[in-house]
Order: C-alpha cells, then structure tokens, then sequence
C-alpha cells in the first residue's frame, strides 16, 4: 500500500527531469528503496545490478559508511557557510587543494558550484570575464561538437547538441556553434582513426576562420562523449583540437562531468592523452552523488587575467552553496576511497566489462560496441551491414529500459538504440558478469519482439 500511494503523489507532485510529463503521469515511478555496493533494491524488493551508477555518479558505489560519517560530522560542527564576504570553511578550502594537486598540469584554481549544469554555465560567465579582461570584448563567440551534452542550464543546454534540449525552449542562441562529432560508427569519412581525426581538425579550423579567429572565446569537448551515446573518439582526437585550439587562442573546456573521477580509468580522462585544458568541469563522481556538488578547474593563466582585470572590483559570479561545507567533506572522503583502491578495482572491472561487452557483437541485433574503462555502449541495429537503427515505432528508450529492469539490470537506454553502461568503480567480477549476461537476455527478448521479428524479416 506505501508503494501505491506514493507511486500517486509522484504522479501529482513531482515533476521529474527529462520526462514526458504525461508518460511519466501514465507509466508511475519506480520507487527505489535502499541500496549497498554495485546494487540496488526496489520498493517492491527487487534486487537490480545498477549498470548506470544511478545517473553516471556513484562512482564510488552505494553504502560507504565513512562516507556517511562525514557528512555527518560536518553537519554536527558546521553544516553550512557561505564563501562570500571572504568567509570560508575547511572542508572546502582542503578539497580544493587536493583536487588542484591532482589535476592536470597548472588547473590550480577550484571554483565550486551545485553540479554539473552550474559548473559549465560558470565557464560561461568566467570565460566572457575574461576575454573582457584581456580587452577582447569581441570573443564573444562559442563551438561545441554535436552529440554533446553541456547541460541543461539555458545557456549550457545551448552548448548541448541535443535535439530535445533546444525544442520548445529557444535555444541555441546565435553565438554557440557546432561541429560534427567524431562519431566513429557512423562518421561519413569512415572509421580510419586518422581521417577522423584529419576531417574533425579541418572541420574546427573552418569553423573558427568562417566565425573569424578573432571572435571566438572557447571550444568544448567532453574526452568520451556521453549523453550522445558514449561516443569515443579515436585516440590523438582530443589532443589534436586542444592543440588547434591553442594554435588560434581559443580557450578549451574540457567537460569532465561524467568522465571525471576515475569514470575511464585515470582519476581525468584528460590523462588519457596528457593534455592540459584551459578549463575542467567535474561533478557527478566528485561526490560520487552522495550529495550535490561541482566545480570549475582553471589554469593560473585564467585565474590571473580574471583578478587582474577585476582589481579590486568583486568578480560578480557566485551561488549561495558554492563550497558546501557538507559536500566537501563528502568529496574529501570519497577521494580517500577512489585512491585507496576503488581505482585500482575500476580499472580491472572496466577491462572485464569492456571483454564481456565485447563477447556479445555476435548477437544479431549488436552493431557497435564500445568504451573506455567503466565507460561503455552496445548499439543496436536490424541490419548489421546497412548500420540500421532501430524503427522508431520500437519505442527503444522505455521498453528497452523496461526489459533490462525485468532482467534485473539498470542501464541507460537512448531512444535510437543505444544500451549505455557506468557502472560503480566498486563492481566485483560477479557483479560485472551479471551485467553482460543480463544485457543478453535483454537482447533476446528485444529479438522476440514482433516489430523487430517483421523489420528483420524484411
């Protein structure tokens, strides 16, 4: 009866992200109840691997109890402080140093916001602050890649290159520009490493010379692309555009927010090819969701041109729960963990993933596997040959979720086709193992399906 009735107040009150208010009114929620480790557990009892890490965040995995502790502990000492006025707590002031630390070559200043949508709309802000700083008021202009996702704060959904994050809302707006992505399955130039990375590097550097050098403030790029599908761009990809970008003193942003944290291996995917953003943007696993947080990385360059053109001016940029106390301690804790040996179990858990995922491209409805560490997508096709996506009339984003969920698994399932996989860095072998031989049954039962059955028979 609980379940009953809260499935009924969700559907009158809570407006859920990223739904079809009236599909959601129709299909109820799914209550989840409590989880521990890689797994989760329904309202109902029902025990499912989370493949997704909830939403690419708990990185860590559920039910660390000194993480719970010190949230607790800081809530008991000091639950809340601004950071205007020059005030400031410990916690957060200790994150930001282990986080500059660790980072990327000189990303020595740590501007903390709610999340990831807040923390790409901050390089918004700082980035016109600073070319207004440099007396270039006129680089006003911004290039994203499409199949990419920024976010979904106005300006940031503008940066996102996501039909459903523009329709109906107004944006992009006339200063954000886009270029093709690298997407390897399905790139025009095929999927020869160095003609992609060849036609992406002439395709940036037309976009700038069409825009004019002179007006453009940034490029971002996420290191692996997520919401897109899990696109992962042929290795020497990003370097070759942070490189082009330098080349023309365009600033780069690289979007860490799914990939940071260990997500692909390294604690920043941008170690993966040794390149050094002008901007970072971590969330999700910073706290591994426990508790809402996320930053801005800045190099010293950027940080400096910024406090030189404001002097003694405030920099107008700020939230009422940038560095929550509560929310770095929790970062704090987490980081203990990802460095005493949730890394280590995430890289060796990434690699038997990877190797199972890859045991399934003999499935009939597998086009496309790929991944990088605990970072992963199968793509689903009628006609392996043609590269065919699944017929709209399947439905793929709900009744593929639905049919993993009876499997016992959360995935991401994007509507043309796509299972996406992050699963915790925590994962054990069985847990992973569970994971592959759940998404096959998932797979045969999608095969049964009489609108697939009659695509596939022509």
């Amino acid at each position: 009866m609980l379940t009953n009735s809260l499935v009924e107040l969700d559907r009158r009150h809570l407006v859920h992200p990223v739904s079809s208010f009236r599909g959601h009114e129709e299909r109820g929620v799914r209550v989840l109840a409590s989880a521990k480790g890689a797994r989760v557990t329904d309202a109902e009892g029902r025990e499912l691997i989370d493949g997704f890490a909830g939403l690419w965040c708990v990185n860590a995995g559920y039910g660390h109890e000194s993480v719970v502790e010190a949230a607790a502990k800081q809530m008991r000492e000091l639950p809340y402080a601004t950071g205007y006025f020059d005030l400031g707590a410990e916690a957060p002031i200790r994150l930001a140093a282990e986080l500059a630390e660790r980072s990327p070559g000189d990303l020595n200043h740590i501007y903390f916001s709610l999340g990831g949508s807040d923390a790409v709309d901050s390089t918004i802000r700082f980035i016109r602050y600073y070319w207004h700083s440099k007396g270039q008021p006129g680089r006003d202009q911004f290039i994203s890649i499409a199949n990419g996702y920024h976010g979904s704060t106005t300006m940031g959904a503008g940066l996102t290159a996501l039909a459903g994050f523009h329709e109906g809302f107004g944006v992009p707006y006339d200063w954000q520009h886009k270029i093709s992505s690298h997407y390897l399955y399905r790139n025009p130039v095929g999927d020869d490493a160095q003609a992609v990375i060849d036609a992406s590097v002439f395709e940036l550097r037309s976009k700038i010379e069409e825009i004019g050098a002179e007006k453009v403030a940034a490029f971002y790029c996420e290191p692996i692309q997520g919401s897109g599908g899990v696109l992962v761009p042929p290795k020497g990809w990003v370097k070759a555009m942070r490189e082009l970008c330098a080349e023309y003193g365009v600033l780069f942003v690289a979007d860490e927010v799914i990939t940071g944290f260990g997500r692909t291996g390294p604690l920043f995917a941008c170690e993966d090819e040794g390149i050094v953003p002008d901007l970072m943007t971590t969330a999700k696993g910073l706290t591994s969701g426990y508790a809402p947080m996320g930053a801005v990385f800045m190099r010293d360059h950027v940080y400096e041109t910024i406090a030189e053109g404001a002097g003694a001016k405030a920099v107008g940029h700020g939230f009422t729960y940038s560095a929550h106390p509560v929310s770095a301690a929790v970062a704090l804790e987490v980081l203990k963990l990802y460095e005493g040996g949730l890394l280590e179990n995430g890289r060796k858990a990434g690699g038997r993933l990877m190797a199972g995922l890859e045991s399934l491209r003999d499935h009939p409805l597998v086009g496309d596997v790929r991944g990088r560490g605990m970072l992963a997508a199968v793509e689903l096709v009628t006609d392996k040959e043609k590269k065919t996506p699944l017929p709209a009339e399947v439905q793929a984003a709900t009744r593929l979720f639905d049919r993993a969920w009876e499997q016992g698994l959360v995935i991401r399932s994007f509507a043309q086709g796509i299972f996406g996989y992050a699963p915790p860095l925590c994962c054990t072998d069985a847990d992973i193992d569970g994971i592959v031989e759940r998404t096959r049954a998932t797979l045969d039962l999608t095969l049964e399906d009489p609108e697939i059955r009659a695509v596939l028979a022509g």
